[in-house]
């Protein structure tokens, strides 16, 4: 069989990543894994953050990964470059779209939402300077309890909604027309920022990611020829039934997955 490409983040949120993946290379063996015994990642150092990124590395080479992204801002902009360094994989890694928002704005005054982890990086300090002028006024807000809300399955309660349109007031307070979604987990918060900020235009990173991947899986000559289904394996190393909600929520073909439990 075919080797798989291999995902991982701190938990549930690079399941959004997946399901980009998964609808654009549907012939692709995929082997996800949630760390969400670690998440959130965001809140780590440096060296937590670089030596979590390179268990799960090593994780699956050992499972024959052919490729592997990093479905995680605060792994990329922390540790892609040592996976880089260290492993002959290709490696894909999540960024947050600050481009494309200065790009779309019309008014010239976007939000960001995304991790401690991330917004403290360098990768992202560089990215910032690179694309942000000075005529664009940028709002970011550190996300505190996402993470933690989309791994426990609290979106849809009455707190976590009110807790969430205090936290994100401020983007409605500065006027901005593009949020950037800086953590593959708050593609699940979508619903929520639509119904307090119904007319920003929301970007994440999530199809980029997949049109990458199908490069990259491209150029090295790595690309599934076979028409079969393909073999889909999540692990995760918490509650296996939060995961499989999740999946069974946002995922149509749910019956085809295999979810297992696993001490990593």
């Amino acid at each position: 069989m075919d080797n798989s490409i291999g995902i991982f983040d701190s938990g549930l949120g690079g399941t959004s990543i997946y399901k980009e993946v998964h609808e654009l290379l549907p012939h692709e063996n995929i082997i996800y894994l949630a760390d969400s015994k670690n998440a959130p990642y965001g809140e780590k150092n440096i060296q937590q953050i670089v030596a979590l990124s390179v268990k799960n590395t090593e994780l699956l080479i050992q499972k024959k990964c052919k490729l592997i992204i990093v479905a995680c801002n605060t792994a990329t902009t922390n540790a892609i470059h040592v996976l880089r360094k260290n492993y002959a994989v290709p490696f894909i890694g999540i960024e947050p779209a600050i481009k494309p928002a200065t790009l779309q704005t019309t008014n010239n005054k976007i939000g960001i939402l995304a991790t401690k982890g991330t917004l403290s990086s360098a990768l992202f300090s560089k990215t910032f300077k690179k694309y942000v002028k000075e005529d664009i006024q940028v709002t970011e807000i550190e996300g505190k309890k996402l993470v933690e809300a989309v791994e426990n399955n609290l979106l849809e309660t009455s707190s976590f909604k009110t807790f969430f349109f205090q936290h994100i007031a401020d983007f409605k307070k500065q006027e901005i027309d593009s949020l950037v979604l800086g953590c593959t987990h708050y593609p699940y918060l979508i619903p929520l920022i639509k119904e307090f900020l119904p007319s920003v235009k929301i970007i994440d990173s999530g199809f980029a990611v997949a049109q990458q991947t199908r490069r990259i899986l491209n150029k090295h000559q790595l690309l599934n020829s076979s028409l079969s289904s393909p073999k889909i394996q999540f692990y995760t190393n918490a509650q296996v039934n939060v995961l499989s909600q999740l999946l069974q929520k946002h995922n149509t073909d749910f019956n085809r997955y295999q979810v297992n439990y696993l001490d990593f």
